[in-house]
């Protein structure tokens, strides 16, 4: 007895689904590995995905991207989306705190907070040499982070810090004067 293909296409990949590696979402047919998050590419489970028109989320980003259109567009969501977000959801919602760099919010999952400021991990570098530091390993002056190394060298280069503060209050004197959009 031949096998008769099946017919049914994954809606992520559009090729077809063979009843081994089918999950179907929504009576939705996808392959086990195309069953994702939108945002970030984590592979999802029938018990912790949410979608809105089609597109499939992880809980915690469904609720970060869609935690104010959810609530104005409730009659469009089903009770399974309508319930209170999980603990990891919270981690990625509610956050006021903004990058000490950058000004845009910095979220706990991708943050670094360090003296009382928050930074995103990839701002969290070297104001000199642009290198990545650490909470372990940076040194701060007036507000301005320097990796140990470029802290010391700049030191050297003119016996004190006199120049470098100097910089950091023309940085501000900057950062102050231009308008948030």
């Amino acid at each position: 007895m031949a096998f008769i293909g099946t017919q049914q296409k994954c809606k992520a990949c559009e090729k077809t689904v063979y009843p081994v590696e089918l999950l179907s979402a929504d009576g939705i047919p996808y392959h086990k590995s195309c069953f994702k998050c939108s945002h970030c590419k984590g592979t999802l489970k029938l018990g912790n995905y949410s979608s809105m028109e089609g597109v499939l989320y992880c809980k915690p980003h469904f609720e970060q991207l869609f935690k104010e259109t959810a609530a104005k567009s409730a009659e469009k969501l089903t009770p399974e989306l309508t319930r209170s977000p999980s603990k990891a959801a919270s981690m990625f919602s509610g956050t006021q705190e903004k990058c000490a760099t950058c000004g845009k919010t910095a979220y706990p999952l991708e943050k670094v907070t360090v003296e009382g400021q928050s930074y995103h991990k990839s701002c969290f570098k070297c104001f000199h040499g642009g290198c990545p530091i650490s909470p372990s390993n940076y040194a701060a002056l007036e507000g301005i982070l320097y990796c140990k190394h470029h802290f010391s060298q700049l030191f050297k280069e003119k016996g004190s810090y006199n120049h470098l503060i100097k910089s950091a209050s023309i940085k501000r004197t900057a950062a102050a004067s231009v308008p948030e959009a």
